[in-house]
């Protein structure tokens, strides 16, 4: 049986923990709530975007076949390099939120390594960049600083930086996809991590959407939108708006996320150091009542003892 020092030791360090993990969980719960309305807000505008980027993709497939704008397809589709975007936290003590993207992120690389891809890793979150810095991994680009509260600023400089990558052309680096890993908020309990292919834009066919000769919508499709001055003009306005505004959205639920993940994380620790307090507690008791009870066996003893030299 451990000595009761060692226990009661044990008991005060614990005890300090479970102080410092109650009160992360507070903070968290102070800060989730804000960072879920943010996040709730931003998606909207962000699905707003990504619809009418859709329906400019869609026309442009229907009615513009010989259009080439980097938002529908890269030039010089033999281009085997690709970005992939990791966002992670910079901060931990939130549960398995870093370790399921950079999982997440690994399964993507060699799924793309076997389709002969050459990807080229982006890390947002001092623990994703620690994570490949120490395993001497390439990283082409990254950002660290309030990933549990992120601001345009950061969106601006990451969609700046995977935009230039995306538009180089293959012989200067260049590259012909963009993906995002990161975490959705769905609700306090679940945070489901996403891959997002951002570039090119992936056309999700509308039902009832045909080709002419079975009766379908195409050629009223088709008839929707007139571009001025020109196509390739609207389509590189939108572009750039499309992109920050995906980065955007996507850096504001992984921040909801993050929260959310750290006070369930904060949460299950400080049940468990209290659970773990009253196991060395009973521990301690029983130790305590152990040697109390052969102390007086040992005072009985003696008396019996030195009763028995008197007769």
């Amino acid at each position: 049986m451990s000595s009761q020092l060692a226990l009661k030791s044990r008991i005060a360090s614990t005890r300090s923990l479970e102080k410092i993990f109650n009160a992360q969980e507070m903070i968290a719960s102070s800060h989730v709530a804000k960072a879920r309305d943010v996040a709730m807000n931003a998606k909207p505008y962000s699905d707003a975007i990504f619809e009418a980027v859709q329906a400019l993709v869609m026309h442009t497939n229907i009615a513009h076949a010989d259009v080439e704008h980097p938002i529908v397809k890269k030039r010089g589709e033999n281009n085997p390099r690709v970005a992939v975007l990791a966002m992670t936290s910079d901060r931990g003590m939130a549960g398995p939120f870093t370790s399921s993207i950079i999982r997440e992120t690994e399964s993507l690389l060699s799924r793309l390594d076997a389709d002969g891809k050459q990807p080229e890793l982006y890390v947002y979150g001092r623990r994703g960049v620690n994570f490949y810095k120490y395993r001497n991994r390439d990283i082409a680009g990254t950002w660290e600083g309030n990933s549990d509260h992120p601001g345009v600023e950061v969106a601006e400089a990451i969609s700046k930086a995977l935009l230039e990558a995306y538009m180089k052309p293959a012989a200067d680096g260049g590259v012909s996809e963009l993906y995002i890993v990161f975490t959705e908020f769905i609700n306090m309990v679940v945070q489901k991590v996403r891959v997002l292919r951002m570039l090119p834009v992936e056309v999700i066919q509308p039902a009832g959407i045909d080709d002419k000769e079975n009766g379908g919508m195409e050629a009223d499709t088709a008839a929707l939108y007139a571009f001025e001055p020109s196509l390739d003009q609207v389509l590189d306005a939108v572009l750039p708006k499309y992109v920050q505004s995906r980065i955007h959205e996507c850096l504001l639920t992984s921040a909801a996320s993050e929260t959310a993940s750290r006070q369930n994380a904060m949460h299950t620790a400080t049940d468990n150091a209290r659970n773990l307090v009253d196991a060395l507690t009973r521990k301690l008791n029983a130790s305590r009542q152990a040697s109390i009870t052969q102390e007086l066996t040992e005072i009985i003893g003696s008396a019996d003892a030195l009763n028995t030299e008197e007769e």
